[in-house]
């Protein structure tokens, strides 16, 4: 059994992105993608730990199913990819795309979360979720979010350099979303 037999029902893709499960190696190729703009496997698997074989077959799923394309090369036995260029018919931007589709990784493992804590060792049981309003100017939330960066970059290294993490260290989700609120239909009508 192959992963598109996993992947699709009746072992059929039809390039649907909705078909693509979840999968740990793809969610860090897409964010390297993001990040560095084109990877051969060669690269990714130097840059996340994982080996070659294993980073082109996600590679190649990920392009099955539309997330990313093969990049512009001079021939030769390298195979370059990145994030599809092409937008929706809808006008989506690329980065309006694979933020869509990292939000909704993003909830999966959430979800998945929430259904196996129970199976992550006694330490590991909690997580640190929380949520708050704020009033804020489009500037303060762009400030915000840039602190929130800043907090992070002292660990960004550990996903690229196995041997920089500590011990017992493991990848944990940071999901920010800073968004305005917009009111529901009902209330927009009774501010008339």
């Amino acid at each position: 059994m192959t992963e598109d037999d996993v992947n699709s029902p009746g072992g059929q893709t039809n390039g649907n992105s909705e078909e693509l499960r979840e999968h740990e190696v793809r969610t860090a190729l897409l964010d390297l993608l993001a990040e560095v703009g084109t990877v051969t496997a060669t690269e990714a698997a130097s840059r996340l730990g994982y080996s070659s074989g294993l980073c082109s077959f996600h590679l190649r799923q990920l392009a099955r199913h539309g997330h990313i394309e093969e990049a512009p090369h001079s021939g030769g036995r390298a195979r370059p990819w990145r994030l599809k260029q092409q937008t929706h018919a809808a006008g989506a931007s690329m980065e309006e795309q694979f933020g869509d589709l990292a939000r909704g990784l993003e909830d999966e493992s959430w979800q998945r979360w929430l259904t196996r804590r129970d199976e992550a060792p006694s330490e590991w049981r909690h997580d640190e979720a929380f949520s708050a309003v704020a009033y804020l100017t489009p500037e303060e939330m762009s400030r915000i979010a840039d602190v929130i960066r800043r907090a992070l970059a002292p660990y960004q290294d550990r996903e690229q350099r196995p041997l920089a993490r500590p011990d017992g260290a493991r990848p944990v989700a940071l999901i920010t979303r800073l968004f305005p609120l917009l009111p529901h239909a009902a209330d927009s009508t009774d501010q008339d």
